[in-house]
């Protein structure tokens, strides 16, 4: 049992913020379980949710209701261009990207996705809700559409296992690109939350978004609400940059920029 020499909140707080500078939770990046804790550190509940509340202030660990404490890592930064791809961002970063499937069904195109697809009221598609994990972590929950008439079948395909990408190229659908993201940051619904394994009273970014194929005729639309402490966004226009250049004759003669911009975000007020 340690002998605390402060404050048993601080000093538990303290311990622990040197044990994870010095990695010492190993590969599953998880702290002890509270009464674990309380053992070692000689201190009541009270000084242990104390000092881990501290932690998660400080930005060094995530409380993970129902599953534990876990050191914070890095956060992701997804970037948005006109050819955005979940596998590809995590990849690029050294990330392993993964997703869980948590419904699909065939409905009535909704009035906001109808007028996004470009579709009659009343046409049938696919709505396709999962969450999006990077190493293991969950970043994303996601609720997509997908025109039934287009792609008949599409949701066994996704069955299957296949990424989104090679789907649609099954159907000729060979490229597509981004036409339109909105970006909202809000505070998450209850189901919202508990898929992301955050509290409520943390906010998440929702981003809005339409893809097209090459013709330009929409493909799909989603909403997606990500974990705002695990994820940042930045807008990567360098395909865009190095076309204008090279239309113009001068990309040999320039490099695009260190880094991207970042991308206007609204936040709603509150009523």
């Amino acid at each position: 049992m340690a002998k605390l020499a402060r404050g048993q909140w601080q000093a538990v707080e303290e311990a622990l913020a040197k044990d994870i500078a010095g990695g010492a939770f190993g590969d599953t990046m998880q702290l002890p379980t509270e009464a674990a804790m309380m053992e070692r550190f000689g201190v009541g509940r009270h000084s242990v949710r104390r000092a881990v509340a501290e932690l998660e202030r400080r930005g060094l660990v995530d409380v993970r209701h129902g599953k534990g404490v876990f050191v914070r890592t890095g956060r992701l930064d997804y970037r948005l261009s006109n050819r955005t791809r979940f596998s590809q961002n995590l990849l690029g970063q050294g990330r392993e990207p993964s997703g869980q499937a948590l419904r699909e069904e065939e409905i009535n195109v909704p009035g906001h996705v109808a007028e996004a697809l470009r579709l009659p009221p009343g046409e049938r598609v696919y709505h396709i809700v999962r969450r999006g994990l990077a190493d293991d972590e969950v970043v994303n929950y996601s609720n997509a559409y997908y025109p039934v008439r287009r792609f008949p079948g599409l949701n066994e395909a996704r069955r299957a296992g296949r990424g989104t990408t090679a789907v649609l190229a099954e159907y000729g659908v060979a490229d597509y690109i981004r036409l339109r993201t909105d970006l909202v940051v809000r505070m998450p619904s209850a189901e919202e939350a508990r898929q992301l394994d955050q509290p409520r009273t943390v906010p998440v970014i929702v981003t809005k978004k339409v893809d097209v194929d090459m013709r330009g005729v929409p493909i799909s639309y989603s909403e997606t609400a990500w974990a705002s402490e695990r994820v940042q966004f930045s807008i990567d226009n360098t395909a865009e940059l190095l076309d204008a250049l090279a239309a113009a004759g001068t990309a040999e003669a320039a490099e695009p920029p260190a880094a991207p911009s970042g991308p206007r975000v609204r936040v709603p007020r509150e009523s």
